[in-house]
């Protein structure tokens, strides 16, 4: 089995794209503790969507889905799951709520992770939650004409717990001892994590529910208050591909694991982005209307009541609505489609 040991990346050169994310993701991630002083309260309505948006997001990835509806039911009113999808995304909820109320008291230990796992599975019943692989697992690609093929196989059950053990020590241990960059030990740590694959089910989404807790534990809260999940689901063609380059040799620890890592933080740095645009529409109070018509300025091409609700969180459903209206009425905005499939665009 290959053998996990950190002291490799610590010797390693970074390229300048890794290292310019990097830089870019400390500045930002400063002002943010800045706006967070300012606006503490209009920006705590940003934490509810983000939670919607991380569990929809986190599951549909893997092709677990419900309504928009019953997913804001279920994650912001608790309400009891309806079926196995459900019960699913209720699991994810609360492993998510755990991380984020309880992060800096969750050490990255084995016995932690399985916890985590066992939460995830905790609304139904599956003999293996909170429990290592019992069965050899591959990652797969289907393909339209219907063949499948094996694009990588991670580590067996007899090897799981081990690997596991030797990854969250060896990430403790450069983390402790500041050996590392945290935004460099992240992405390692996760791709560790996904080559090994830990469980007969969840991976992924265990694997984005760690994300979030080691960028908790290292200072990063973007995760808090802009979903990193549902920035992954919008481009998953290019989080599969990475992680694809990235496994090549990894079995040989003949890995280059630089792709995963610009992918990674390449997604911190666009949420961290988007964290600064919702602070500069709460900045500054004003009407309705006008918060609409700049929220509006700020999306390109077409755009739904969802986006904008996103946008303004200080705003109730009532007087985005209203102020959708107004700007139809007035010609800024056209609107396209009914019900569901509502959409708006810029006239001018």
């Amino acid at each position: 089995m290959r053998a996990f040991n950190y002291s490799a990346i610590r010797d390693q050169k970074w390229d300048s794209d890794i290292l310019g994310l990097i830089a870019a993701i400390y500045k930002e991630a400063g002002k943010q503790e800045l706006y967070l002083k300012q606006r503490p309260e209009e920006l705590e309505k940003l934490v509810e969507i983000a939670k919607v948006q991380s569990t929809e997001a986190s599951n549909a990835i893997e092709g677990i889905v419900t309504t928009s509806t019953r997913i804001r039911q279920l994650v912001s009113e608790k309400t009891a799951p309806r079926n196995r999808d459900e019960q699913e995304i209720a699991g994810y909820r609360d492993a998510l709520n755990i991380i984020h109320e309880n992060f800096d008291a969750i050490p990255i230990t084995p016995n932690y992770i399985l916890q985590l796992h066992k939460v995830m599975y905790s609304h139904m019943n599956n003999p293996m939650a909170g429990r290592t692989k019992s069965v050899q697992n591959y990652i797969s690609a289907t393909y339209p004409d219907g063949h499948v093929e094996t694009l990588f196989t991670p580590l067996s059950p007899f090897e799981t717990p081990d690997a596991l053990g030797r990854i969250c020590e060896e990430y403790n241990r450069i983390i402790g001892n500041m050996e590392v960059e945290p935004l460099i030990a992240i992405p390692v740590f996760i791709h560790d994590f996904l080559c090994i694959h830990p469980f007969n089910d969840g991976n992924g989404r265990m694997s984005r529910l760690l994300t979030t807790l080691l960028l908790y534990r290292s200072g990063f809260y973007v995760g808090k208050y802009i979903s990193l999940e549902a920035k992954i689901a919008k481009n998953k063609d290019l989080y599969y591909d990475a992680l694809r380059q990235a496994q090549t040799g990894w079995h040989e620890e003949a890995e280059d694991a630089v792709p995963f890592i610009k992918y990674l933080l390449g997604t911190i740095l666009a949420a961290y982005k988007d964290f600064a645009d919702r602070f500069a529409l709460v900045e500054t109070k004003m009407p309705a209307i006008e918060m609409v018509r700049q929220a509006s300025m700020n999306k390109l091409g077409r755009f739904t009541k969802q986006d904008i609700r996103e946008l303004c969180p200080s705003l109730s459903v009532s007087a985005i609505e209203g102020a959708l209206r107004k700007l139809v009425a007035d010609e800024e905005i056209k609107r396209e489609g009914s019900g569901k499939n509502t959409c708006y665009f810029r006239l001018r």
